[in-house]
C-alpha cells in the first residue's frame, strides 16, 4: 500500500474515532438517565443529548469523510485486504445513511426522544396512555420523516428504511415469510400446552430475597458465565438494558423484586448476554469503525436470548446454579430440587409483560408489535387507536384481556425512545440463537456436561472466535451461513422449543 493510502485511510479513521467518542458520551449521558438521573434532570438532559448528537452526526457526514473514503475505496491496494474492504463497505453505507437525514432533524428526534422516555415513566407508573399520546405521535411522525429522508431499501416499503437502521438489508417482506410458518407451529404448541393440565409448581419465585442479596446473586451469576465486571458494573432500572459506553466500559442493568428471584436471573443473563458481545468486540483496535460493532441487533439479541434461553432455562444451568441459589440466598430454597426449579422457569403462561413471558408465547409478542409499528409507519393506524389494537391483539394472539395501559400498550421503552424497527430483531435473535446452538452442540458434544459443572468459558471463547471479534465483517445472513452451513430458519427454533415443551408438559 502507498503510504498516501494509508495515510487517507488513517485520517478517515482518526474522523470516525472523533464522531464515535462524541457517541460514546451520548452513551454515559443515557446511560445515567436511566439509572442514576434526579427525575428534575430530564428536560435539561434532552438539551445535552441533542446537542451530542448533532455534533457526531456533523462529524460522520463531514465532507472531507466522503473525500477520504472514495480515495480509498478506489485504492487496489486497500482492497486487497478482506478486513479493511469490509470495514471500507460499512463505513460506505453509514456514511451514505448519515448524509441524507438533516443535522436538524437528527437534533429534533434526540431531543424529543429523550424527553420522550421521561414522558413514558410518568405515564407508564398511572397507567395514563393520554399522557402518552402526543409524545407517541411525535416519534411516528419524526420516524417517518426519517423513513422519506433514508428512502426505502430494495424498493420495499417506508418501514423498511427503519427495520433497516436495526437488521441491516431485511425488510418487513422477509420477515413476514419467516414470521409466518414460526407462528404456525408455534400457535399449537401453546395450545397443547395449555390442553395439557399439566400445572407446574410456581412457588420458587415467590421466596423473598432481601434486594442486597439478590444483587450479589446475580452478579455471582453473570460473572460466572463470563461477563467482565472490570470492564462493565450492574445497576438497575425500571427497564432493564446494556450500554456500551466506549473502550473497556459495556455496562447492563438489571430490575429486581422482593421475592421472583429467578426472573432476575433471566433478566441479568439476556443483558449480561449483551455486555460479553460488546466487551468481545476488537473495540481497542478498531473504535470508531465498523469493524468493532455489532453486525446487527439480530445476531446482538441472538447473544442475549441464547444466554438467556439455551443456557439459563435449561436443566444443566440450574443443576449446576440451585446449589449456589440455596447458598447464597438462604434456607427458604432448601425445599426445591433441580427438577421443580427447571420446571418453573419453564412454565407457559401467556403474560401481558413482553419481557416477563415464556420462550413459547414471546414471539406472538414480537409479532404483535411488528405488525402495529409497521401499520403506524405506513398511515394504515393512528396513534389514537393504539390501545385499543393492542388490546385485540393480546386478546386474540394471547387470549388476555388487557387492564390496564401499564399492562399494555405503555410497557415497553423501545417506542419513547424512537426504536420503531427495533422489535422485530428479537425474534431474528431467537431464530439466530437456535440455529448457532445446534452448531455449537456438535462442536461440543458435552455441552450439558460442561454447563452441568458451571465450565461456560468454551462456549463463551467459541462465540467470542466465531461472532463477537468479527464485528461488522459480514453481514448477518453470511455470518449465519457461515457459521451454520444454512441460511436462517424458522425450523431450528421450533424444534428446539418442541423437544423442550413436550416433555415438560407430556405431550
Amino acid at each position: 500500500m502507498t503510504t498516501a493510502t494509508l495515510t487517507a485511510y488513517d485520517e478517515l479513521k482518526s474522523l470516525l474515532r472523533e464522531s464515535a467518542t462524541l457517541g460514546s458520551v451520548g452513551s454515559l449521558l443515557n446511560w445515567d438517565q436511566e439509572t442514576q438521573m434526579p427525575p428534575k434532570g430530564g428536560a435539561f438532559r434532552g438539551e445535552q443529548a441533542s446537542l451530542i448528537a448533532r455534533l457526531a452526526h456533523e462529524r460522520l457526514t463531514d465532507p472531507r469523510v466522503g473525500e477520504l473514503l472514495g480515495a480509498c475505496e478506489a485504492d487496489p491496494e486497500l482492497n486487497a485486504d478482506a478486513a479493511i474492504k469490509a470495514n471500507l463497505r460499512e463505513i460506505r453505507r453509514d456514511y451514505d445513511k448519515a448524509t441524507k437525514l438533516p443535522s436538524e432533524l437528527v437534533t429534533e428526534m434526540s431531543l424529543t426522544f429523550a424527553h420522550g422516555v421521561e414522558a413514558w415513566r410518568v405515564a407508564r407508573a398511572k397507567s395514563d396512555f393520554s399522557a402518552m399520546k402526543p409524545w407517541y405521535e411525535k416519534v411516528v411522525a419524526l420516524n417517518r420523516r426519517k423513513a422519506e429522508c433514508l428512502g426505502a431499501p430494495k424498493g420495499g416499503e417506508l418501514y423498511d428504511a427503519l427495520l433497516d437502521e436495526f437488521e441491516p438489508g431485511m425488510t418487513s417482506a422477509e420477515i413476514e415469510v419467516i414470521f409466518k410458518p414460526l407462528r404456525e407451529r408455534l400457535t399449537p404448541l401453546i395450545a397443547a400446552i395449555a390442553g395439557s393440565g399439566v400445572k407446574p409448581d410456581l412457588s420458587v419465585h415467590d421466596v423473598p430475597s432481601p434486594l442486597p442479596e439478590q444483587i450479589k446473586f446475580v452478579e455471582f451469576v453473570a460473572r460466572s458465565v463470563g461477563y467482565d465486571f472490570e470492564a462493565g458494573r450492574l445497576d438497575i432500572s425500571t427497564h432493564p438494558f446494556s450500554e456500551t459506553i466506549g473502550i473497556g466500559d459495556s455496562r447492563i442493568t438489571s430490575r429486581f423484586t422482593d421475592s421472583h428471584v429467578v426472573e432476575p436471573v433471566a433478566t441479568t443473563l439476556h443483558e449480561a448476554g449483551h455486555g460479553m458481545y460488546e466487551q468481545g468486540l476488537p473495540r481497542s483496535a478498531h473504535f470508531g469503525t465498523p469493524l468493532a460493532e455489532a453486525c446487527s441487533l439480530g445476531i446482538h439479541e441472538s447473544q442475549s436470548r441464547m444466554w438467556e434461553n439455551q443456557v439459563g432455562r435449561s436443566r444443566p444451568f440450574w443443576s449446576w446454579l440451585t446449589p449456589h441459589m440455596k447458598r447464597m440466598l438462604g434456607s427458604g430454597f432448601d425445599r426445591f430440587g433441580v427438577d421443580q426449579v427447571y420446571a418453573s422457569v419453564n412454565a407457559v403462561k401467556p403474560h401481558f409483560i413482553r419481557v416477563e413471558s415464556d420462550e413459547a408465547t414471546y414471539n406472538l409478542h414480537i409479532m404483535l408489535r411488528f405488525d402495529i409499528e409497521r401499520a403506524l409507519i405506513r398511515g394504515d393506524l393512528r396513534v389514537d387507536d393504539l390501545p385499543g389494537v393492542w388490546n385485540e391483539r393480546m386478546k386474540s394472539d394471547l387470549g388476555l384481556t388487557v387492564p390496564e395501559d401499564r399492562l399494555g400498550v405503555l410497557q415497553d421503552i423501545h417506542w419513547p425512545m424512537g426504536a420503531i424497527g427495533y422489535f422485530p430483531t428479537y425474534t431474528l435473535g431467537n431464530l439466530y440463537a437456535a440455529q448457532f446452538w445446534v452448531k455449537i452442540n456438535e462442536v461440543f458434544p458435552d455441552l450439558d456436561g460442561m454447563m452441568g459443572r458451571g465450565e461456560f468459558s468454551p462456549l463463551l471463547a467459541w462465540l467470542r472466535e466465531n461472532i463477537h471479534s468479527q464485528g461488522r465483517r459480514y453481514p448477518a445472513p453470511e455470518l449465519c451461513q457461515r457459521i451454520t452451513g444454512k441460511g436462517l430458519s424458522h425450523e431450528p427454533l421450533c424444534d428446539y422449543l418442541e423437544a423442550k415443551f413436550r416433555p415438560l408438559y407430556g405431550l
